[in-house]
């Protein structure tokens, strides 16, 4: 295993540099990076600051730094202490820029600014967090997706993931004995919010499951961890979504961000 420090440096939240840096890792087997995150740097004297600790833990340095004033001293801080300095938006604002023919403004934090597409988002959280787990169904009809499906298909965190985005998404359990909310079935028939459903393999579920009652009791002999069973709920589920016609994704071997991605393709291609 290959250890090494990795600064990443950014004038706003740092959430960019932190994605991108996450996604290249990932392609690297036997790597384990120790993150050094220096978020809202925006002066020279926290820049400073920050090449005093790249000296004493040299590694690689990645930064998303707008200003010319920072981002030259910081290669040049850089270049003194002979470590690598990655620019990562550099490529796609130098390519947008030759494409459009146009500068680009400099400004940091920028991807923040309270506008409405910022107040949609929080609006999409709050909504997400009224209508989890089949609550407040009455207001179903409001919703951009629901998502249905059985216990422990990551319906809520996905939810959460594409309120993020902006979609206002709500989930109903699908909970064998238990009818779906009628405002579910009325919603879609009104041509309403889309309706997908999750599913996932039985035995990931059980394992999923009898971890998840580890945590909250030492008694797992109950049929919500049984194979069989299970096998019959998933079963049954997924003859109520064929029935339904609702498209259906299978998130046994998604991330939970391929599982948004999945369905904000759905909800783009629907027949406005």
């Amino acid at each position: 295993m290959t250890r090494f420090h990795l600064h990443l440096i950014s004038d706003a939240t740092g959430e960019t540099v932190h994605s991108v840096a996450r996604a290249c890792m990932v392609q690297f087997e036997n790597v384990d990076p120790v993150e050094h995150n220096w978020p809202l740097v925006r002066n020279t004297h926290q820049l400073e600051q920050i090449l005093a600790h790249i000296g004493d833990t040299p590694g690689v340095v990645m930064f998303t730094l707008v200003n010319d004033e920072l981002r030259t001293a910081l290669q040049d801080g850089c270049r003194r202490i002979q470590v690598p300095c990655i620019p990562v938006l550099d490529p796609v604002i130098g390519a947008l820029a030759a494409f459009l023919g146009a500068e680009s403004r400099g400004q940091p934090g920028r991807q923040h600014a309270l506008d409405a597409e910022y107040f949609g988002r929080i609006d999409a959280m709050q909504f997400a967090l009224n209508h989890d787990d089949g609550q407040a169904a009455w207001g179903l009809k409001d919703a951009d997706v629901i998502l249905v499906g059985v216990s422990r298909t990551s319906k809520s965190p996905t939810c959460i993931y594409l309120a993020n985005r902006g979609i206002k998404a709500a989930n109903v359990p699908f909970v064998p004995g238990v009818d779906l909310p009628e405002e579910l079935f009325k919603s879609a028939r009104d041509g309403g919010p889309m309706v997908v459903a999750l599913t996932k393999d039985p035995a990931r579920l059980v394992q999923i499951r009898r971890n998840r009652l580890h945590q909250i009791a030492d008694d797992d002999n109950t049929d919500y961890v049984d194979l069989e069973t299970v096998k019959a709920e998933v079963a049954s589920a997924r003859r109520l979504y064929s029935k339904n016609g609702w498209p259906v994704i299978d998130v046994t071997r998604r991330s939970i961000e391929e599982t948004a991605a999945a369905i904000k393709q759905l909800i783009d291609r629907r027949p406005t």
